[in-house]
């Protein structure tokens, strides 16, 4: 059995830099034709000359390969509309980190004063840029997305011609507030489609599977599954595939991110299979985001077959999710 996807998109990937990028972009460059590339680097990525580097670094490790790095900028509360002009024939979207929820984040905005920033939101609006956000508070853990559905509210409310992505939801209240206002749109994981906390420190803690956002609960899965297995045009698939090396995560202080690029597409068509919904899979990776986006990706059609096939422990001292398991689907080679 085979089912065939054409150009499928990763609306939401880390490809590090330097060795790690060199290293991981071909797992995502293989299966996609393009993704949203996150500029949270070391330093961020702030501004044209630099965007363009690393497009440039991008496309030279995944040469060979039919794959669209699309960019996007780190959110800086001092751009202003000329720049954003400027800026927009070479970006897909800029993306607004509240600083210190996330990896690279201590750059991000402290407080998103609406009023303050409404010059930005503006001119992000009439140009037609989204707005990508990482939507959490520095709240309890299992709180802080729910708490930032607020600012969310906000948002859509003062700037009803922005488009807002609410990247990587993990909530039912995510699910509801998304359902409530035209201009709001959502990516989904793979992880946050298949985990709950149990999996992470229900028993011996699996830091692999350690993330942020932290994975929630059954029920919180539940609702993600019903918007992503149901193709709603609000939603689009967003890896946050965001790999560390072995020593960064079975450590004291373990980094936040799970390494999913090399099963994704699997484990979704196993998924979407199980419920009976693998006609659905083309909208929710690839379709949604065309039309949220208006991208007209490059042909790839990627071909998945029924053929059983074990993770790797380890690729190039990264453990990608479900390490050691057997997956229902391969991708073609």
């Amino acid at each position: 059995m085979q089912f065939t996807l054409n150009s499928p998109l990763d609306m939401h990937l880390h490809l590090r830099d330097g060795d790690m990028l060199k290293n991981i972009a071909k797992f995502s460059a293989k299966e996609f034709a393009g993704a949203l590339i996150m500029p949270n680097l070391m330093p961020p990525v702030t501004d044209i000359n630099s965007l363009l580097s690393y497009k440039e670094r991008i496309l030279e490790v995944v040469s060979g390969e039919n794959f669209t790095p699309y960019m996007s900028l780190f959110f800086k509360s001092d751009y202003t509309a000329d720049f954003l002009q400027k800026a927009k024939p070479y970006i897909a979207a800029i993306k607004l980190y509240p600083s210190g929820v996330t990896t690279n984040s201590e750059s991000g905005i402290e407080r998103i004063d609406i009023k303050k920033l409404s010059p930005i939101f503006e001119a992000m609006s009439e140009l037609c840029i989204p707005l990508c956000v990482h939507g959490e508070t520095n709240g309890f853990v299992m709180d802080r997305e729910r708490e930032f559905c607020a600012v969310y509210e906000q948002l859509a409310k003062a700037f009803p011609n922005l488009i807002i992505i609410m990247e990587h939801i993990t909530t039912c209240a995510s699910a509801e507030i998304l359902k409530r206002y035209e201009n709001l749109y959502a990516t989904i994981t793979l992880h946050h489609l298949l985990i709950t906390l149990d999996d992470v420190a229900g028993g011996l803690l699996n830091p692999h599977l350690f993330c942020k956002p932290i994975a929630k609960r059954h029920e919180d899965k539940e609702a993600l599954q019903e918007l992503a297995l149901n193709a709603n045009k609000k939603v689009m698939f967003g890896s946050d595939s965001a790999p560390h090396l072995v020593d960064k995560k079975e450590r004291c202080g373990c980094a936040a991110g799970i390494f999913s690029a090399p099963i994704i597409l699997s484990a979704l068509a196993e998924l979407f299979e199980k419920h009976n919904k693998l006609t659905n899979l083309q909208a929710f990776v690839s379709n949604n985001a065309r039309d949220i986006y208006k991208l007209t990706p490059i042909e790839k059609n990627i071909i998945l077959e029924k053929k059983e096939w074990i993770v790797p422990a380890k690729l190039h001292d990264v453990v990608p999710m479900f390490a050691g398991q057997s997956l229902k689907w391969k991708v073609k080679p």
